[in-house]
């Protein structure tokens, strides 16, 4: 109908209909910003907008400044929390069935077998004339205080000391898993300086479906590992252990058995019973902790000398490989008493390094190992990556122990002992029962519970607590919503188009050609 008007006129005043349209209206900024003031669901804007006296807006302005203001302060705490990376520790308890059977690492408490070392042993003490002696049958303090110089200097002319330790077949007597019999073949080994040749059963392998991992379930059974074990006292090296007896470790299948700090001592005479409960601890990663899973080029030259096993990261591992790659930069040769680590991997470096070890006497190595352990500058700029385990599984072991053995297995031992490599002792025809008893040491490893325990790191606030903080303290003090930032941006939105619609008049009027009269 307006068109139609529009033609009428057109008619009557004969002019253009163009030129009647109502042309657009272009609000300026003080209307669009007035208009989303009375419009806005953000509550105090619409009580300026309206105010008809001074007071009255400055009441409004007053009041919408100091909520304001206590909404951002809020709000600042808020995500200040956050950023703080809290955490809480969650609890909980699950059933596994069937559920892994832990590793098992077993050593003889003293690490060096008598008649395999005595021999060599005496040759490089008389070649050194530290003594001058060749009875095998006697051993002084003195020629004890040499065995570390010769350990020292077989390594560094890349001798072999397994040939010292204990092999396993001298010393179980029999191995059982579920009622299945186990054998040497099922053991993997490593060497240490406390205890020579350990060895460990049930360790996850590289080369094997699902590491090898035997299972508590296996053969229809719950879970039971027994061992029957021989200590032979009499080999031991005078003046180097002051006691008698078997070490053992429960540990996870891919974790390193770290029997230089925490092992069971196993005494003779008695039939041991480890039973354990599993407990998984989880850890978050960064920003929350600093906890790492990296196994770094030192630490996995530390691992290869496990043979076989697929070991994960150990963060005391990592600080042994780090405290002998400090002791070699800083003293050209490495600790003699971390002699089972060979190579090292220098700071920045892409490669492992082979290395000789310090002479006893040497006091660089000891000073090293005082200043890396006592200055963090040292083992934090040496040890970046040296950080707790993201994730690590426990074994709460409860030890208990009968007397063993029983006379009827005298005669069966009798048999092992006489047919083994070691010879028997001095007085093994007239004493043999009470050098049994001496030395035999029976282990059972058993489940206690089928329950594992998971503590896992969460962390206290999330983003999507933060989220509803900041909505929660801006809905309380001042009502924004997401939809009243909906409308702020609409607001900018349009007082943008304004400025650009008079930037494109002034570029207009600037650029126009002004008309001339045609003659």
């Amino acid at each position: 109908m307006f068109d139609a008007t529009i033609k009428n006129a057109t008619n009557i005043f004969s002019r253009k209909p163009e030129v009647l349209k109502q042309l657009p209206t272009v609000q300026r900024p003080g209307s669009i910003i007035k208009e989303f003031s009375l419009n806005t669901s953000t509550h105090g804007l619409p009580g300026i907008a309206r105010s008809q006296s001074i007071p009255n807006r400055i009441f409004w302005s007053v009041s919408t400044l100091i909520f304001t203001g206590v909404m951002i302060y809020f709000i600042v705490q808020a995500i200040h929390a956050y950023f703080e990376y809290p955490t809480q520790t969650s609890v909980s308890t699950m059933f596994e069935w069937p559920q892994a059977f832990p590793a098992v690492t077993i050593c003889n408490y003293s690490p060096i077998q008598y008649n395999k070392f005595i021999g060599p042993f005496l040759n490089y003490t008389n070649s050194l004339n530290l003594t001058n002696t060749t009875d095998t049958t006697k051993f002084t303090y003195t020629q004890s205080l040499y065995v570390a110089d010769f350990i020292n200097y077989k390594l560094n002319h890349e001798d072999s000391l397994k040939e010292f330790f204990y092999p396993l077949e001298t010393m179980m007597i029999s191995c059982e898993y579920n009622g299945i019999t186990c054998s040497v073949a099922n053991f993997t080994w490593f060497l240490t300086p406390s205890y020579g040749t350990c060895y460990t059963f049930n360790a996850k392998l590289k080369n094997a479906v699902n590491g090898g991992i035997r299972y508590n379930a296996d053969n229809g059974r719950m879970g039971i590992f027994k061992l029957q074990l021989y200590a032979h006292r009499h080999q031991y090296v005078p003046y180097l252990s002051n006691a008698t007896g078997m070490v053992a470790l429960v540990h996870d299948n891919a974790q390193v058995p770290d029997v230089e700090m925490s092992v069971l001592y196993l005494s003779p005479g008695r039939h041991h019973r480890l039973s354990f409960a599993k407990k998984i601890n989880t850890f978050l990663s960064a920003p929350y902790t600093t906890c790492n899973d990296k196994v770094t080029l030192g630490l996995q030259a530390m691992f290869d000398e496990y043979h076989g096993p697929d070991y994960g990261y150990s963060r005391n591992q990592c600080f042994f490989a780090c405290i002998q790659a400090y002791t070699y930069q800083t003293c050209e040769c490495g600790n003699p008493f971390l002699w089972a680590i060979r190579s090292v991997a220098l700071l920045g470096a892409d490669k492992t390094t082979n290395i000789s070890f310090c002479n006893i006497t040497n006091p660089c190595y000891n000073e090293a190992r005082t200043n890396f352990m006592n200055i963090k500058s040292i083992w934090s700029t040496n040890c970046p990556d040296c950080m707790p385990e993201c994730s690590y599984t426990d074994f709460i072991i409860e030890s208990t122990s009968l007397l063993a053995p029983p006379e009827f297995l005298l005669d069966s031992i009798k048999k092992f002992v006489e047919s083994s490599n070691i010879s028997v002792s001095a007085n093994w025809s007239t004493s043999m029962a009470s050098e049994i008893q001496s030395n035999y040491v029976a282990l059972e490893v058993v489940p206690g519970t089928t329950r594992t325990n998971v503590y896992t790191e969460q962390a206290t606030i999330s983003p999507v607590d933060v989220l509803s903080n900041v909505g929660g303290q801006t809905g309380l003090w001042i009502g924004i919503s997401f939809l009243s930032l909906m409308e702020i941006a609409e607001m900018i939105y349009r007082l943008i188009r304004y400025q650009c619609h008079n930037l494109r008049k002034i570029i207009q009027n600037r650029f126009r050609i002004p008309e001339t009269d045609n003659f």
